[in-house]
This record gives structure tokens, C-alpha cells and sequence, in this order.
């Protein structure tokens, strides 16, 4: 499962990230938190959760605006070993 990291410019592209990779970095660092673009689908982003919680990790998620318009937010992801 690829996903996409939330943009740090609204005229860039999201990079993309593996899913192996989000889980190398939780078993390095025991707690990260990610941000994820809107471009993901929710769907996706809740098989990301099945995936960790089937592993014993907590998952928490929330989406988080950063303007007024209805497009204008990004996924905060926080994984804890």
C-alpha cells in the first residue's frame, strides 16, 4: 500500500510512501507521527489503521484544517509501539 505525505507547498506533489517504510521508522523511533495528504482515500488510511492495530501498535487519526476552505486539510496520523 503506497500513500502519499501531505504537500509543504499547495503547488507541489505529495510524495508517496510505503507502508514498510511508516513501519521501519515506528520499530526505530517507538512513536511518529505522520502527516498525510487529502488526495489519500479515507479507506486507505483505514486499512493503515487495521494494518497497525492486527501488529499491538495504537493508532490514532484525526483530520486537521489548515484553512477555510472545504479542501484545505491533511490526515494526522500518530503510531505508538
Amino acid at each position: 500500500m503506497n500513500l502519499k505525505f501531505a504537500r509543504t507547498d499547495l503547488s507541489a506533489k505529495p510524495k508517496k510512501v510505503d507502508v514498510k517504510k511508516i513501519e521501519a521508522s515506528v520499530e526505530k523511533e517507538g512513536s511518529v507521527i505522520y502527516y498525510f495528504d487529502r488526495e489519500n482515500s479515507h479507506k486507505d488510511l483505514l486499512e493503515l489503521q487495521d494494518y497497525f492495530e492486527e501488529k499491538g501498535k495504537n493508532f490514532y487519526m484525526s483530520e486537521v484544517k489548515f484553512g477555510l476552505s472545504d479542501n484545505e486539510y491533511m490526515y494526522q496520523v500518530h503510531i505508538i509501539d
